[in-house]
């Protein structure tokens, strides 16, 4: 591993920057975007809020001091200091609008920022006043944790002849958190949807690969390759990892190149999040790059591991007990295990590939792997038909089992909306002896720091 991680850090400082230029383009209309996205990566902390124009990142107004978000309260107090400012920003730009001669240091300091000076141009701001957590820290801290996967995250896609530098996009999508989790369902290192990431991984209610680092870089590969496939440069199939393939190839025939779409496509969807991925990718590799060649800063080191394809059907706790792997390191090394194999309900799949420590004792272990560990069939799911009254809630309480593992069984929404006469599958739950604990996913958020 050593020597490939050498290997692999002679080879990028050999690629030239004009190849990154030219694959990578800092367009002079997004220009704006990168400095502002550059400043909340490496100035702005997620004690401070940006408020902002949301079209034109150029124009900032003003930065409110936050309290510690992991105080009691911290929420609603910084809610409030929000408010205050952003009412105070608008209240002097409807007094702009209203032709009022600015007289105090923030009333000709926003005056300036608008040459034209025009009603409509103060009036139109009114609506787009935005807020912007800094990032610093959070930032930071993806770099150190970035460490431990962008050997392999480069190594994939080298293997894949795409681009090196997309190994910093997880710093957009995620921080390089593998348990981070959107609002919107995403989940993992490169935050795939469940609907996006079962076209590519396994994603059942037992195995989640989008919760493992190293499985979902090679379906992100994949799909950054599709995606380039199809719109032959790479702004376009970096925007399409937020936005949707089939979204950017129809503004593409409706508007033409990346400069045009980023400067005049809007639709209900393509809002500022899409907009400004682009941006936010080429600022967040930039400032990565500089922090990497911080001398201060000591980034993780990857883990050495093994990998054991198993040949039937086994139970967490034997495989565990087998290796003398602890249930804490069990559950980090195989993140994309969900509850229902962790805790017994479930066996781990056959033909899964448990990452276990490189230590000797567990390489030794190996070769004396009893084949009665294997169990010969996954453990059934009850059934069970949907009548009239039911709800998820009276059925999960029924079987003595959660709403989440209902959920998750069968493929609900989010509201677990079912019908009468549906079938449901009732995940078993039978938990032998030697449980262990699950790692919840952590949620992400671009406005509220984690």
């Amino acid at each position: 591993m050593l020597a490939w991680v050498i290997f692999l850090a002679v080879l990028f400082a050999s690629i030239p920057q004009a190849r990154t230029e030219e694959l990578f383009p800092l367009y002079p209309s997004i220009r704006p975007n990168v400095r502002f996205w550059e400043d909340i990566y490496a100035r702005y902390s997620t004690r401070q809020g940006v408020l902002h124009d949301q079209e034109n990142l150029d124009i900032i107004y003003g930065v409110v001091d936050l309290v510690d978000w992991n105080e009691p309260g911290s929420a609603h107090i910084n809610q409030q200091l929000i408010k205050l400012a952003r009412q105070h920003y608008k209240s002097i730009l409807s007094g702009l609008a209203a032709g009022k001669t600015p007289e105090t240091d923030d009333e000709k300091r926003i005056a300036a920022m608008f040459p034209g000076k025009s009603a409509y141009a103060y009036t139109h701001a009114l609506d787009n006043i935005r807020l912007q957590i800094g990032q610093k820290d959070r930032f930071l801290e993806g770099v150190i944790r970035s460490g431990a996967y962008l050997p392999y995250i480069r190594q994939v896609l080298i293997s894949h002849n795409l681009p090196p530098e997309l190994a910093y996009l997880p710093h957009v999508e995620s921080s390089f958190n593998p348990g981070a989790k959107s609002k919107a369902g995403a989940v993992g290192l490169w935050q795939f949807t469940r609907g996006t990431g079962s076209q590519y991984m396994t994603v059942n209610d037992i195995v989640d690969e989008r919760c493992d680092p190293f499985f979902s870089t090679r379906a992100a590969a994949v799909f950054l390759k599709e995606n380039y496939a199809a719109l032959k440069t790479w702004p376009l199939a970096i925007t399409a990892y937020n936005y949707g393939r089939g979204g950017m190839i129809r503004a593409v025939k409706e508007k033409g190149g990346y400069e045009n779409i980023f400067n005049n496509h809007r639709t209900g969807i393509f809002k500022f999040a899409a907009r400004n991925f682009y941006p936010e990718f080429l600022a967040a590799m930039n400032v990565a790059k500089r922090l990497e060649n911080d001398p201060r800063l000591i980034a993780d080191r990857p883990e050495a591991t093994v990998m054991l394809r198993l040949e039937g059907y086994a139970r967490a706790a034997d495989i565990m007990s087998h290796f003398r792997v602890a249930e804490e390191d069990f559950s980090r090394l195989n993140p994309s295990l969900l509850r229902p194999v962790l805790s017994g309900r479930k066996f781990i799949p056959r033909g899964f590939s448990v990452r276990l420590p490189a230590i000797a004792a567990v390489r030794e272990r190996v070769a004396s792997l009893p084949g009665s560990i294997y169990q010969p069939h996954q453990v059934r799911d009850n059934e069970y038909i949907v009548r009239r009254g039911d709800t998820a809630g009276s059925i999960a309480r029924k079987h003595k089992i959660s709403v989440n593992a209902l959920i998750l069984a069968n493929g609900l929404d989010k509201r677990a909306t079912i019908r009468i006469g549906q079938k449901l599958k009732i995940p078993g739950n039978t938990v032998p002896a030697g449980t262990i604990k699950v790692v919840e996913l952590q949620k992400k958020s671009k406005t509220r720091p984690n």
